[in-house]
């Protein structure tokens, strides 16, 4: 048997898979928080904003369609933990290459199957998102919060999830159309092949990459990625977008919408069990036009902070009324912080890189560019 433990003693029992003995041996603290999806395992597991915390899928049977690593969306995971009701080895499904312990196995991810995760899913709702610890013994896990209560030694930070996920050097994805920069936070492979499937040539530059770095290859557009972690603990980035977002069209997404709001002097705050499922409803303030939406997030844009800053809230969450999309009055820029590329979750929000294209398109006639 293995244990989830959280400070207040609460404790989530379930049986262990994955990579036990690899992984971290020490104990460690990790934020736990679940997704409400149906389907899109294999695409939680690898979405980078999951960095560094324990997930929890509220769907009760998980791996029934085995491991394809095409649907990937990046070629690393940093996810600390899996937490499942009950996990199927995906026997029988064609073409795949392997199950999802394989890959929790092969990746150095601690998994836990069998656990209540209804239980576990009200109990996050009711206190909160927390921290919690995975271990293979109850009492070392209650052991491990005494410890921390005790302990008055003051702790240096870790390095920012952000920069455990991005890449290490730039590339380029050859296109025939326009080239944009990526700054990728954690970037999910499908918003680059939604950039991809509109002609674009595509730069990624590494989270720490400078503002003099990007605009030396003359990009047409920059694109802020999606990532894990607190927004306003990337400063740096916050300084390189603040450089940038009055010279090109922007895309944020996700992390990259917090980081505009930061960078145009905003404020953003942390939900109490953020927003991480395929059904959360977005309305257009302007059209009244509602869409369902793909989203994992912990932060979000704080509106009355907005007020000066140039931006205007476009769209709105139907369920709890957070900030959904910005518009600068100004600049070409538009952001929004649910996934419009979906994978996994619904993709009718696609025709926002349609409306990002148009605003590159613009801005290089006004340019005189093509």
């Amino acid at each position: 048997m293995a244990y989830l433990v959280f400070e207040d003693g609460t404790t989530f029992e379930g049986e262990a898979f994955g990579d036990w003995m690899k992984s971290n041996p020490t104990v460690a603290e990790r934020e736990v928080v679940f997704n409400t999806s149906m389907s899109g395992y294999q695409e939680m597991v690898t979405d980078l904003s999951y960095a560094g915390q324990i997930l929890v899928l509220t769907q009760p049977q998980i791996g029934n369609y085995g491991w394809h690593h095409e649907e990937n969306e990046a070629d690393k995971t940093r996810l600390q933990g899996l937490i499942v009701r009950e996990l199927s080895q995906g026997e029988g499904s064609l073409h795949a290459e392997g199950s999802l312990e394989d890959y929790c196995l092969k990746h150095n991810v601690q998994g836990l199957r069998g656990v209540d995760t209804r239980a576990l899913t009200r109990y996050l709702r009711e206190f909160g998102t927390l921290p919690g610890v995975m271990v293979e013994t109850r009492d070392v896990g209650l052991a491990f919060w005494v410890n921390s209560r005790d302990s008055h030694e003051i702790k240096e930070k870790d390095e920012h999830w952000v920069y455990r996920s991005t890449v290490k050097e730039a590339y380029e994805i050859p296109g025939s159309g326009p080239l944009l920069a990526v700054l990728d936070f954690g970037a999910k492979r499908n918003i680059i092949r939604n950039l991809q499937q509109r002609g674009f040539r595509i730069m990624v530059f590494p989270a720490g990459s400078s503002p003099e770095e990007i605009l030396r290859h003359h990009p047409s557009g920059v694109v802020l990625s999606n990532g894990p972690g607190d927004p306003e603990e990337l400063t740096e980035c916050v300084a390189t977008v603040r450089s940038l977002y009055d010279k090109l069209p922007v895309l944020g997404i996700c992390l990259g919408h917090q980081l505009l709001a930061l960078a145009a002097g905003g404020e953003t705050y942390k939900l109490p069990y953020g927003h991480r499922g395929g059904n959360h409803p977005v309305i257009d303030i302007r059209s009244g036009k509602a869409t369902m939406t793909a989203q994992n997030h912990g932060y979000a844009v704080q509106e009355e902070s907005l007020a000066g800053s140039g931006f205007q809230v476009t769209l709105r969450n139907l369920n709890d009324g957070t900030v959904e999309g910005m518009e600068h009055h100004t600049y070409p820029i538009l952001s929004v912080q649910f996934h419009p590329e979906g994978a996994p979750g619904p993709e009718e929000n696609s025709e926002i890189f349609d409306q990002f294209k148009k605003l590159v398109e613009k801005n290089l006639t006004r340019k005189g560019r093509t």
